[in-house]
């Protein structure tokens, strides 16, 4: 029986001899070297002879098995990217909650934004070298030692101005400190990674492999451009670093006041000093509630006008929580919380009152309800384009939140505080309190905490602060003509406002007078100075 193999029995092992033509004898293992194909038989040999100088054994640089993953050193540093991973986005809800509700320890006197951008960059910096975990490349290494640098500067630009520090506290140092060491972490990681890409190569193929696939250089142009992209971020972090670090030398004109537990400061300021009249009673002093902007920019000019016209003696100021020179309360943050807070900081400064309330747009509903809240102490209001309760819907309208949450988020790139200070010329006094304030992430968190409770905690509180007004305190009100002309409802419920109590001294309507800032006008300081004047009389009447 014949094999595959071209054997039969035992005795076809012997060698088999063949006759030629002369009679000479040769065995079947001698090679015949004129054989044709043809000659080809069950005996001949089906596969080549292994040739030794080809590196036998050696697999192809393509095969799956040549990996840098059989080495359990880069394996575990690809345990410990996923660990940091998951730790980092853990650290992320955290940080994104407590913009809308601050956890315990997690209140941030800053905005916090620039936490959530460092953590966000931390984990955009992971999940790219997760991702090209397998193709190493010296740009990947070069960008992510610059990204680390770059975050170690933002940590002691934070760590070297109080003021920042301050703000910032332990979450943003942690921040920024964990992303410099994740930044450092996948610099090693790439090294190793390379290293042991060539480790495997070499054993496997009995080379390095210095070719990349099409496959491998898309991997590695992608790589280096999202790379790229987090240099540019952070470039972008460190410039707005510098400008805070600029604002932050400019000193507040009053003081600041620790409140709530001392979790943060509001800035509480006056001009002028207390008088009294014949019988030792002290005056009145005009107590400013700015609207939607800070009450340094532009609010307070006529009243300074007017006390240096002695048409009064003495006002005083406060910026709510994350406006001008005032830190960010924990969230969530209603009108009744501001009342506590402005009220704590009166007593520490040793401010006792009496009052004359002057507030303008949603100042007024601050004003109200801190108002009823001391009522033996309030000589009189003022509102000035005074917003409603009933439109407070429009201040807590969802889109507009989503707006200011996106602004927030985007603000600590200072695209348009950059902007302005290279090439409009804007001036630390503009960012802090003027009219760029609205571009800063204190600012944006103060009106996202408005918009989150306006039509439920604020709304309550100000409904209850209606019911139990003084009814006797003088009022005035004064209203935008062109707020009047724009809006329809706005002039019923400006008439409404004439009744929160019942002594009503006067209903100005100011033609011309821009919304919310009639003081804008020569006509309008003219009208607010003589309505405050009356205001100032009834107080020293009723006393």
């Amino acid at each position: 029986m014949v094999s595959l193999w071209g054997s039969k029995n035992n005795d076809d092992d012997q060698p088999q001899e063949e006759h030629d033509g002369d009679g000479a004898q040769a065995t079947a293992s001698e090679p015949q070297p004129n054989r044709s194909s043809e000659d080809t038989n069950e005996r001949s040999r089906l596969l080549p002879p292994k040739r030794q100088n080809r590196g036998q054994g050696y697999l192809s640089p393509d095969d799956p098995a040549v990996s840098p993953y059989n080495l359990w050193s880069v394996r575990a540093l690809r345990w410990f990217e996923v660990l940091f991973l998951m730790i980092t986005c853990l650290w992320w809800v955290l940080l994104f909650i407590s913009i809308f509700v601050s956890p315990p320890l997690f209140n941030s006197r800053g905005s916090g934004f620039f936490d959530v951008a460092y953590t966000t960059l931390t984990i955009g910096n992971i999940l790219t070298a997760l991702l090209f975990f397998a193709t190493p490349s010296t740009a990947m290494s070069v960008l992510s030692m610059a990204v680390s640098v770059l975050l170690l500067i933002n940590m002691i630009i934070i760590l070297a101005v109080p003021r920042i520090r301050l703000e910032e506290g332990w979450i943003g140092i942690a921040s920024v400190t964990w992303a410099a060491l994740i930044g450092l972490y996948n610099v090693l990681t790439n090294k190793t990674v390379k290293w042991g890409k060539a480790e495997e190569e070499e054993r496997l193929t009995g080379r390095t492999e210095t070719r990349r696939s099409l496959r491998e250089w898309c991997a590695v142009f992608t790589a280096t451009f999202l790379m790229s992209l987090y240099v540019v971020i952070v470039v972008l972090f460190t410039a707005v670093l510098v400008i805070r670090s600029r604002d932050a030398s400019l000193a507040p004109p009053g003081t600041r006041y620790l409140v709530d537990g001392d979790q943060y400061a509001i800035h509480f300021a006056c001009v002028g000093n207390q008088t009294y009249y014949t019988d030792g009673k002290p005056k009145p002093t005009v107590l400013l509630e700015g609207g939607y902007m800070p009450v340094e920019d532009g609010f307070e000019d006529w009243v300074y006008e007017a006390w240096a016209n002695k048409t009064i003696d003495r006002y005083c100021y406060w910026d709510r929580p994350g406006i001008a020179w005032s830190e960010n309360a924990p969230s969530p943050h209603s009108a009744g919380m501001s009342a506590d807070a402005i009220s704590e900081a009166l007593a520490v400064a040793g401010e006792e009152g009496p009052w004359i309330l002057v507030s303008a747009g949603i100042g007024s509903i601050y004003s109200r309800v801190f108002s009823a809240r001391h009522p033996r102490d309030i000589r009189g209001m003022m509102f000035i384009d005074g917003l409603h309760e009933d439109l407070l819907y429009r201040v807590a309208n969802p889109g507009r939140g989503f707006i200011l949450w996106g602004r927030g988020i985007i603000s600590p790139l200072g695209l348009d505080r950059l902007a302005g200070a290279l090439f409009k010329g804007r001036t630390k006094e503009d960012r802090v309190f003027g009219k760029s304030s609205y571009q800063g992430g204190k600012f944006i968190k103060n009106k996202l905490q408005e918009n989150l409770v306006a039509n439920s905690l604020t709304k309550n509180e100000v409904v209850t602060a209606r019911n139990i007004q003084a009814p006797k305190v003088p009022l005035v009100v004064i209203t935008s003509g062109v707020h009047l002309k724009k809006d329809k409802d706005w002039e019923r419920k400006q008439e409404d406002l004439t009744k929160v109590t019942e002594k009503l001294l006067a209903w100005d309507v100011v033609k011309g007078a821009p919304s919310e800032e009639i003081w804008r006008t020569a006509e309008g300081r003219k009208v607010l100075e003589k309505r405050l004047g009356e205001l100032y009389k009834a107080a020293a009447s009723k006393e």
